[in-house]
């Protein structure tokens, strides 16, 4: 785990430039400028939500204001995502910064969750970090942990991004101490279909004596 930290380092300081731009429908008493922002690529759109609002505000009338979500390009953007997977899904290819849409009507029920509290967002996160955990270690990791750890591993990740902290922090070194006690023989094959699609399992190898099959 030592030799990925580097890795991780530079995974956890990733950011994306993003530009939020209210939706040119949204009733406002003046013109709404454009909100700047770089993103960590591992958190949620969720977490930077309330920076986004408190912006907009200013230049809206509180009766025209219900939940916020955002949009590129026509398409919403699922908070349960997070933001790396969404901008590399959707807007790789794209100039920079992200142009992202700000609605404050409209919430599309069809095609997004109801983010209801924070406290949502860190249950889908442990529960993201969990399945993880069960792929890769057989829950080994997240079993051995109690619950504080849990917490401090949310705290971690969400203070830091949102504070943009200088160091991994308390994130990094939870989960380094855990995962450098588990040894595994599980193997990552990806495997190429004829379609052209991929198809991600593991394979255990068994040791049997000083063999590996």
């Amino acid at each position: 785990m030592t030799d990925d930290k580097d890795v991780l380092r530079d995974v956890w300081f990733g950011r994306i430039p993003t530009c939020f731009t209210l939706y040119q429908d949204e009733i406002t008493e003046r013109e709404a400028e454009p909100y700047y922002l770089l993103l960590p690529r591992v958190s949620y759109l969720t977490l930077v939500t309330d920076k986004v609002k408190k912006h907009f505000q200013k230049v809206m009338r509180q009766e025209d204001i219900s939940e916020i979500w955002f949009e590129y390009e026509g398409t919403p953007l699922k908070w349960h995502y997070p933001i790396g997977l969404l901008f590399d899904l959707l807007a790789s290819s794209s100039a920079l910064p992200w142009n992202i849409t700000v609605h404050f009507k409209g919430f599309p029920e069809k095609d997004l969750l109801h983010c209801p509290s924070k406290d949502a967002i860190e249950a889908h996160f442990m529960s993201c970090v969990k399945e993880a955990d069960a792929l890769k270690h057989k829950s080994q990791v997240i079993n051995e942990m109690q619950k504080k750890d849990h917490k401090q591993l949310w705290m971690g990740l969400h203070n830091d991004l949102t504070s943009f902290g200088p160091s991994i922090g308390n994130s990094w070194n939870i989960l380094q101490k855990k995962m450098d006690s588990v040894t595994s023989l599980l193997e990552y094959i990806r495997q190429q279909l004829n379609d052209l699609s991929f198809r991600s399992f593991f394979v255990l190898w068994l040791q049997m004596g000083n063999c590996i099959h």
